[in-house]
């Protein structure tokens, strides 16, 4: 689906940016936490996909909170109130011609959402929390809450990292050893808000609190949290769907704090069926594959060596290799990851093959190469794969060393008795998963 063009509504002297996507007979207006860039926000393909299916069953509007993104910017001292911000929504909403919509919000968003519904329920059809607080300081009420010592350590921590790489452990701890996801949205968020209007966004969310507002809520609403959030504890979302009348509450599993990040399906499987009463079949193909992962050693400092122009252009050339041997060895390629490839193989053999041609040819370019392989099953949904497998496959390339293809105890046996030889590089322990599993190089 074609992003949306993006466009202005005026509410009062500031202009704030928006996007419409869809045709659906719903309208969905989407609200997202802290930071946000309407146009940035395409580039991420995670948040992409995720954007991508609410517009697939209604009308989404989206847009930048004024102060962030592409919405005008505001002087930090003078960030909105929450009531400028519900005026910000109407004023989208009566630029595209939306009289009442849905309401799909997470974080802080969510916490505006609420508010927006009990204000306006006129306005609302219904409401999807996703990883919503009702307030963002302790109280023996609420006890989840970070202490104003903590959130004083966060201001500081935020305006000393915002221009370099941040700790993003609390909001994605599941890719965070996938540097380059991590370094996009570490840019993304840079790039949705200044330094100083994003601790100023900090403080202002400090001092919301809906705790009060939550019984005055009379739309249909369904509150979805991770079990294990790290950054909003999911005794927040009970809480809350307890105090909203005839709220529905969903638990997933997982850590992630961003609904886009980690298995965002079941998500957006129970919002849709929330908000239209049904949700579609999955399009799901489970496979026997094996997987490869593939990145270039130390990217960020040949990067930062480089320079952009010289970067873009290896990193083309490193595209094109790879290309060229996944289509040679009959894979089938899943995605480009900016400094590595994802493609899956219908033989492991093959894939090994193609993982070795890909390193012997890294010389060239100037730079270390590294793979990992797994042999599992895989779900492919569309032009995406996903399962358990996929995630031991990237677990084991990031053990691996330059020029190393890293195999699994799997992708070995099954290749038994070929020309292929390995050296056993031991036992580990893999994040998120419970048994350690024997790994080798293979030449």
């Amino acid at each position: 689906m074609t992003p949306g063009k993006t466009q202005y509504a005026r509410s009062g002297n500031v202009h704030i940016a928006y996007q419409v996507l869809g045709q659906g007979p719903l309208d969905i207006v989407y609200v997202p936490g802290w930071v946000s860039h309407v146009e940035l926000a395409w580039e991420e393909p995670a948040l992409a996909r995720y954007l991508t299916r609410l517009a697939s069953f209604a009308r989404l509007i989206t847009f930048d909170k004024r102060g962030t993104g592409l919405s005008d910017r505001v002087p930090d001292d003078r960030l909105p109130t929450h009531e400028e911000r519900m005026d910000d929504i109407c004023v989208v909403m009566d630029a595209v011609g939306s009289k009442r919509a849905a309401f799909v919000g997470f974080s802080e968003g969510g916490g505006i959402c609420a508010l927006f519904a009990a204000t306006y329920p006129e306005r609302t059809i219904a409401l999807a929390l996703f990883g919503t607080f009702a307030k963002r300081i302790w109280s023996p009420d609420y006890p989840w809450a970070p202490t104003p010592e903590e959130r004083q350590k966060e201001y500081e921590h935020i305006e000393r990292e915002w221009g370099d790489m941040m700790d993003l452990s609390h909001y994605i701890p599941s890719m965070m050893n996938d540097e380059i996801f991590a370094q996009r949205l570490a840019t993304y968020f840079r790039r949705s808000a200044s330094p100083g209007a994003a601790v100023a966004l900090l403080k202002m969310n400090t001092e919301l609190d809906i705790t009060r507002i939550l019984p005055t809520i009379h739309v249909p609403t369904l509150v979805m949290h991770r079990t294990d959030d790290l950054d909003v504890n999911v005794e927040e979302g009970r809480w809350m769907a307890e105090r909203i009348p005839g709220a529905k509450f969903v638990e997933f599993p997982g850590a992630d704090h961003l609904p886009w990040v980690g298995d965002q399906d079941g998500i957006l499987g129970e919002t849709q069926e929330f908000l239209t009463g049904s949700r579609p079949e999955p399009d799901t193909t489970r496979v026997l594959a094996t997987i490869l992962f593939t990145d270039i050693v130390e990217s960020t400092r040949h990067a930062h060596e480089l320079g952009d122009s010289v970067w873009k252009t290896l990193l083309e050339k490193h595209d094109e290799l790879c290309e060229s041997c996944v289509d040679r060895f009959r894979g089938r390629l899943i995605k480009r990851t900016g400094d590595g490839i994802h493609a899956t193989f219908d033989g492991p053999g093959r894939a090994i093959s193609c993982a070795r041609s890909i390193l012997d040819s890294a010389p060239s370019l100037g730079v270390g190469i590294r793979a990992g392989l797994h042999t599992g099953e895989c779900e492919i949904r569309g032009e995406e794969t996903e399962g358990v497998a996929v995630h031991l496959a990237a677990r084991v390339a990031a053990l691996a060393d330059s020029g190393e293809v890293l195999v699994s105890r799997t992708v070995r046996d099954l290749v038994a008795g070929s020309r292929f030889e390995f050296t056993d590089r031991g036992t580990h322990k893999m994040r998120g998963f419970p048994e350690e599993w024997q790994v080798f190089s293979v030449f």
